[in-house]
């Protein structure tokens, strides 16, 4: 499979259920709102975290090249098990075209080692 690592710092916040959900960023980073009957989890950048959050911050992203048709088998198991042999704690995001593998950015080189390793493609951003 390709990948591409995101250049954005990523942050996972938790609300409250009922907290109201926040606007998207328009810079086109990585950003998802779930929410569930006990939580509203969002995903943004460092910077745009929600303040009165639980914020668990330092994760990037590495996104499959899609899109991804339904039918595909196997994509996430493919890229965990590798990741979790080298033990590369996951955090996994899908949305309709693709999916998104994140991992801490401490654990981001050796992450990028183990799929290289088994054949997977991972591009980097350029430099900032």
């Amino acid at each position: 499979m390709e990948l591409s690592v995101r250049p954005e710092l990523l942050a996972l916040c938790r609300l409250p259920a009922d907290a109201p959900w926040p606007s998207p960023p328009t810079d086109g980073s990585l950003f998802s709102v779930t929410g569930t009957g006990s939580e509203l989890s969002v995903l943004c950048r460092v910077d745009a975290a929600p303040p009165r959050s639980r914020i668990e911050s330092g994760w990037r992203a590495l996104t499959v090249a899609g899109p991804l048709n339904f039918s595909a088998v196997g994509v996430i198991a493919s890229l965990t098990t590798r990741l979790a042999a080298a033990e590369v704690g996951v955090f996994v995001l899908s949305t309709y075209d693709t999916d998104h593998i994140l991992v801490k950015d401490a654990d981001l080189g050796r992450a990028v080692d183990a799929l290289h390793a088994d054949g997977h493609s991972v591009v980097a951003p350029p430099p900032a």
